[in-house]
C-alpha cells in the first residue's frame, strides 16, 4: 500500500521579497538612528581616487564601519587618520549591497586634546624624517631689511603690536597680507600669503620683502591648529625669504615653529628680532667713527713720531751740498787756467805748422806724388790678375753645370718630389693615392701614386753554389 503525499500547512506570515526585507531595514535603521556621535578608533582607512574615504570606527568589541562624501571630507578642518581616536557624527543606514549597516559621516573631530596631541606628534616626526626643520636650511635674518611682510589678521592686536613695536625701534616699510588666523580657511590662506610673498618680482610694483613675519596671538590647540597644516609647513620651508614666525605665546608650540628660520616667543618679540633700535645704531655708528677718527690720529702721531726721529739721525741738506759746491768752485777756477794754457799751447803748435801748409809747398807735394803713382806698373799687374781669375771663374761654371741635376735630367731622368715640395728618395715613404711633382728637363707634371704602398725591400739572396765551371770563365750576372 502506497503512502499518499502530505500536504504542508501553509503560513499566515507575509513574504518578503530580499529587496523588500533590505529596504524595510534600512528605513527602520534611519528612522531610528537619523543623527547619531559615535567616539571610537580609526581602523583600516582608504581614500580611492574618487576622492571619499572610508574608514572603520571601532573599539575593543565592535567594529562600524564608516565613509565619508568627497564633497564633505574637503570641507573638513580635521583629516582623519589611523590609530587616531576621533568623534564622528553623522546618520547610520544599510548597504543593501552587502547586508551591512554604516555610518554616514558629516563630521569628525579628535577626541579631545590628547588626540590633536598625539596626531601633532605624528605629523612632526614625518615632517622631520623629509628634512623640513633641519638647521642646515635655516637663513640668517637680514640685519636691516628695507621691506617687512607681515601674515596675519588685520584686524587683530597682533598686528597693531608689531607696527608699533616697528616704529618704536626702527620705522619701517611693511606690507600686511590679510588672511584668517583660525578655522578652515586658515592653513590654505597663511600658505597663499607666503607662497605669494615669494613670488613678488623683485623690481616690481609692490615691493618684494626682505623679511617674512607670521604671526597669531594665543589660544587652545584647536584655535593654532591651522599652523600645524602640512600646507603651512611646506610653503615656510620652501621660502626663499627668512621668515619669523609667532604663533600664539612662549609657551604655544606649532609645526610652523620648527619650520621657520627664527622663533619669536610673542609678536611683539618678533618685531624686535627684525630691526635693531635706531638710537642704539645710530650710537653705535658714531662709536665707530669716533674710533675710527682716533684711530687715524693716533697713526698719524706715530708716523710723524717715527719721521722725526729718522730726520735726526741724517745730515743737513746744506752739509751735503756744501762739500760738493766747494769741489765745483775748485774744479771752475782750474778750468779756466787749464783753458788758457790749452789755447797758447795750440796756438804755438798752428804757428809752427803755418809755414808748411801754403799753397805752393801743398802743390808741389801733391805733382810728386801723383808722378809716383804713375811711374809704378800697377795697371798691367791689376789687368793680369783679373784675367786669370775670370779663366779660373769659367772653368769653375762649366765643372758646375756638367755635375748639376738638369745635365742628369736632359739624360731622361726625373725628379719626384711630394705634396709638401720634400724630395722623395724612397718609394717606401710613398702610399697609394698620395700625390707627387715629377720635374724633367723641359717642364713639371702632377701625378698620383697607384696601387699599394711600396714593399720594404727584401734582403738578397746569397747565390748557391754550383759545381759546374762558368761558361766562358765569366761568373753568373743573376
Amino acid at each position: 500500500m502506497m503512502n499518499e503525499p502530505t500536504e504542508t500547512p501553509q503560513s499566515n506570515a507575509h513574504e518578503f521579497t530580499v529587496s523588500e526585507l533590505s529596504q524595510s531595514v534600512k528605513r527602520a535603521v534611519e528612522d531610528e538612528f537619523g543623527h547619531v556621535r559615535v567616539r571610537g578608533e580609526v581602523g583600516r582607512l582608504s581614500r580611492p581616487a574618487s576622492g571619499h574615504i572610508y574608514f572603520d570606527l571601532k573599539d575593543d568589541k565592535a567594529v562600524i564601519s564608516t565613509v565619508a562624501w568627497k564633497g564633505v571630507a574637503s570641507r573638513w578642518r580635521f583629516q582623519p587618520e589611523q590609530g587616531l581616536e576621533v568623534i564622528v557624527t553623522g546618520r547610520m543606514t544599510t548597504f543593501p549591497g552587502q547586508s551591512k549597516y554604516q555610518i554616514i559621516v558629516e563630521n569628525v573631530e579628535p577626541a579631545g586634546a590628547g588626540a590633536l596631541m598625539a596626531l601633532l606628534e605624528e605629523r612632526r616626526k614625518k615632517l622631520a624624517a623629509e628634512g623640513l626643520f633641519d638647521a642646515e636650511h635655516k637663513q640668517d635674518l637680514p640685519y636691516l631689511p628695507r621691506v617687512i611682510g607681515v601674515v596675519t589678521s588685520p584686524s587683530g592686536a597682533v598686528i597693531r603690536d608689531i607696527l608699533h613695536r616697528l616704529a618704536d625701534r626702527f620705522p619701517t616699510h611693511v606690507i600686511v597680507w590679510p588672511v584668517r588666523v583660525q578655522g578652515e580657511a586658515c592653513a590654505p590662506e597663511v600658505a597663499a600669503a607666503v607662497e605669494g610673498f615669494n613670488m613678488l618680482p623683485p623690481e616690481g610694483n609692490i615691493p618684494r620683502p626682505d623679511l617674512i613675519i607670521v604671526a597669531r596671538g594665543g589660544g587652545s590647540v584647536e584655535d593654532l591648529w591651522g599652523f600645524n597644516e602640512e600646507a603651512v609647513v611646506r610653503a615656510i620651508s620652501e621660502s626663499s625669504i627668512p621668515i619669523i614666525s609667532a604663533i600664539g605665546h612662549e609657551t604655544d608650540t606649532s609645526l610652523a615653529d620648527f619650520a621657520a628660520d627664527k622663533r619669536a616667543p610673542t609678536p611683539t618679540g618678533a618685531a624686535e628680532m627684525a630691526v635693531p633700535v635706531r638710537s642704539e645704531l645710530i650710537a653705535y655708528v658714531d662709536d665707530l667713527g669716533t674710533r675710527q677718527r682716533t684711530s687715524a690720529r693716533r697713526i698719524v702721531a706715530r708716523a710723524r713720531d717715527g719721521l722725526r726721529a729718522s730726520a735726526a739721525g741724517l745730515p743737513r741738506p746744506a752739509e751735503i751740498l756744501a762739500e760738493a759746491r766747494q769741489r765745483l768752485d775748485i774744479a771752475q777756477t782750474r778750468l779756466a787756467a787749464a783753458l788758457g794754457r790749452a789755447r797758447q799751447k795750440k796756438a804755438l803748435q798752428l804757428a809752427q805748422l803755418a809755414p808748411r801748409l801754403n799753397r805752393r809747398v801743398l802743390l808741389q807735394t801733391i805733382s810728386s806724388h801723383r808722378a809716383r803713382i804713375e811711374a809704378l806698373p800697377l795697371q798691367a799687374a791689376i789687368l793680369r790678375t783679373l784675367g786669370a781669375k775670370r779663366q779660373q771663374l769659367e772653368q769653375s761654371w762649366q765643372l758646375a753645370n756638367s755635375l748639376g741635376y738638369r745635365n742628369v735630367l736632359a739624360r731622361g731622368f726625373a725628379l719626384v718630389s711630394d705634396a709638401q715640395g720634400k724630395l722623395v728618395r724612397s718609394a717606401s715613404v710613398l702610399g697609394a693615392g698620395d700625390r707627387v711633382s715629377l720635374k724633367f728637363a723641359d717642364g713639371d707634371k702632377e701625378a698620383t701614386i697607384s696601387g699599394s704602398a711600396a714593399a720594404p725591400p727584401l734582403k738578397p739572396k746569397k747565390p748557391k753554389k754550383s759545381s759546374a765551371p762558368p761558361d766562358n770563365g765569366q761568373a753568373d750576372l743573376f
